[in-house]
């Protein structure tokens, strides 16, 4: 019958008015016409269990048309042509055990369209990037089937509200990139298993309210970047248990209104970016225990209170805007290896320019209102 079938007839690409076209489990199927790409009117094509193919024509990037697109356990392809990033009415998307893929082009990130994108059982893959897909509301639980991934960013994907707990299984992952995710309001619970991940970005995800305790698990995260979290109000204290983590930048954070006292456990952070985040009202006394620090506190308007010591490794110190800051700490005179102080918009601080006859390497000072 058809299903032992090798190859198609390039004829079937003159069918200029197909709007569905199955070939499910052709599993003989070596090779497809080019000619199918002139199906202009095709809304779903599903070529799933056609296990020997490897690949797929470039002709396909002219199915503008197609909305559902069923590649399912395409067991031998090998890869994707980038001209798919051409098919911007794509709403269903499935590549789920195509165990031969390796990558995805990243031209698929121009498909704004994507609802459903099903990528399970996709073990081979190393890098996955989902970012722009702005329709995109639900990850699939067989994500965590990718077990090969290192490398995660969903970044702009603005419709996204959770993320699966079973994500907790892609334990080589090292970098993950959940940024600007803005209808996103919680982060799984399940994370002491990312023991690789050394850089977790989730700036601008604006309904984030909370970051869960277990985030304290990634022993090997050196950067957390948490800006422009609007809701945030609280840090957990269990955040002091990331003794590898050197940057911590939570500019923007509009809500949060204190730091834990347990930060002074990060040993190995050298920035700390709290720039404008305008409900701040005290920075930890134990912060002056940190080495080597880059403290900015830029626009930190509720500020009243700094640590008075500061360690003699402090490099950079940025006030300015704290508008409610009326004094400088006695102990920043021991900083003898700063090289950076800006505090701009004071003008009672001015008077204060003795404390810095200390400060040997200091290169730069910013004090202009």
């Amino acid at each position: 019958g058809c299903l032992n079938l090798t190859s198609l007839p390039n004829k079937l690409g003159n069918l200029k008015f197909l709007k569905v076209l199955d070939i499910n489990r052709y599993q003989m199927l070596i090779s497809l016409p080019k000619e199918l790409g002139n199906l202009r009117s095709l809304i779903t094509f599903n070529m799933s269990w056609c296990s020997k193919l490897t690949s797929l024509p470039n002709e396909f990037g002219n199915l503008t048309s197609l909305i559902n697109f069923d590649i399912s356990k395409c067991l031998g392809l090998k890869s994707l042509p980038n001209e798919l990033g051409k098919l911007t009415s794509l709403t269903t998307f499935s590549v789920k055990g195509c165990l031969s893929l390796i990558s995805l082009p990243k031209e698929l990130k121009n498909i704004t369209s994507l609802i459903i994108f099903n990528i399970s059982n996709f073990k081979s893959l190393t890098t996955l990037d989902i970012s722009k897909y702005s329709r995109l509301k639900l990850l699939p639980n067989k994500l965590g089937n990718l077990t090969s991934l290192s490398t995660l960013k969903m970044k702009c994907c603005s419709s996204l509200m959770s993320l699966p707990n079973e994500l907790e299984n892609l334990t080589y992952l090292t970098i993950s990139d959940i940024s600007k995710c803005s209808s996103l309001e919680s982060l799984p619970k399940k994370l002491k298993k990312f023991k690789s991940l050394s850089t977790f970005e989730a700036r601008g995800c604006s309904s984030l309210e909370s970051m869960p305790n277990e985030l304290g698990n990634l022993k090997s995260l050196t950067t957390l970047n948490i800006s422009k979290c609007s809701r945030l109000t609280l840090l957990p204290n269990k955040l002091s248990n990331l003794t590898s983590l050197n940057t911590l930048k939570m500019k923007g954070s509009l809500s949060l209104m204190s730091l834990p006292n347990e930060l002074k456990n990060l040993t190995s952070l050298t920035t700390l970016d709290i720039n404008k985040c305008s409900s701040l009202t005290l920075v930890p006394y134990e912060l002056s225990k940190l080495k080597s620090l880059t403290i900015c506190t830029n626009g930190c308007s509720l500020l009243i209170s700094l640590p008075n010591k500061f360690s003699k490794s402090l490099i950079v110190f940025i006030l300015s805007g704290c508008l409610s800051l009326t004094s400088l700490p006695n102990g920043l005179g021991n900083c003898l290896i700063l090289t950076m102080f800006d505090i701009r918009e004071y003008l009672s601080l001015k008077l204060l320019l003795n404390k810095l006859v200390n400060f040997l390497s200091l290169a730069t000072i910013e004090m202009s209102t």
